[in-house]
This record gives structure tokens, C-alpha cells and sequence, in this order.
């Protein structure tokens, strides 16, 4: 039996979210959090619609997923996130000490990678998952905002 919870199953579940915030007129992010096949946390950007610059989705699922769990280590957890982590949310994580972090489309400018910033040393990173869509999703968001 062919297993379907994989990496594009929850990037897709993230994809939702993104398109979420899309049509809230926030930058298109989107993330959830799943440990043993559950989404135990999903959410995207509200930094418009909280007037608050740390309302990325990255920091909105971390905050769900440790009331959720009752503890603010995510050991055991994947975050599945449509863009790579700034350094605010990849700092975030790095106390969290999330397990695994995917991401989709890189961001070339302000990702953590460019950035230098470090993630826990346990933690495994997965890149370019569903990329394209989110990409697109993000190109398509400021086209429309600059007519």
C-alpha cells in the first residue's frame, strides 16, 4: 500500500494556507505543522491583518503546534512551509528544535540561507518541494498589486 503522506501531501496542505492569505491581501505564506501524519498546526500570514511584523506564518504554526502539544519543543515535528524561513522565523525554529523543516519556493533576498542564519544542528532541512506553485503563487500576488 502506497503511502500518501508524503512531503507534496502537506506542502499542499501548506499551498491552502498560502492561497488563504492570498485572498486576505497577505504575502502569500503558508505552513503547517505535522507530527505522525497529523496536521497539528496550519496557518499563514497575518502580519496585515494583525498590524504585527512577527505574524509569519512560520510563527503563527510554531505557537499552535506548542499549545497543541503542551510544550514548546517540536522535537518530532515537520514544519512544511511554502517559502524558505526568514531569519526571525528560522531563529524561532531553532529553539523550537523542530526536527524537519520543507520548504517550496527559495527566497533569494531574505532566506535564512542567504542570511547565514543557523537551525538546530538536529534539525534536516528538505528544499524546492512544490516550488514552482509557490513561486507562481508569490509572482502572481505582486503582479496583482502593482496594477
Amino acid at each position: 500500500m502506497e503511502n500518501i503522506f508524503t512531503d507534496d501531501y502537506f506542502m499542499k496542505k501548506a499551498l491552502q494556507e498560502a492561497e488563504m492569505a492570498f485572498e486576505k491581501g497577505e504575502i502569500p505564506v503558508g505552513a503547517v505543522i505535522v507530527v505522525n501524519n497529523t496536521v497539528i498546526a496550519r496557518s499563514h500570514n497575518l502580519t496585515e491583518m494583525l498590524n504585527d511584523v512577527t505574524a509569519h506564518a512560520e510563527m503563527q504554526s510554531i505557537t499552535a503546534a506548542a499549545n497543541y502539544l503542551g510544550g514548546k519543543y517540536l522535537k518530532d515535528c515537520t514544519l512544511y512551509v511554502t517559502l524558505e524561513p526568514c531569519q526571525m522565523c528560522a531563529g524561532a525554529l531553532y529553539w523550537s528544535q523542530i526536527s524537519k523543516i520543507v520548504f517550496g519556493a527559495s527566497d533569494a533576498q531574505r532566506g535564512f540561507e542567504k542570511m547565514g542564519t543557523q537551525l538546530h544542528p538536529k534539525t534536516t532541512v528538505v528544499r524546492g518541494v512544490l516550488a514552482d506553485e509557490a513561486a507562481d503563487l508569490m509572482k502572481r500576488f505582486f503582479l496583482e498589486r502593482r496594477k
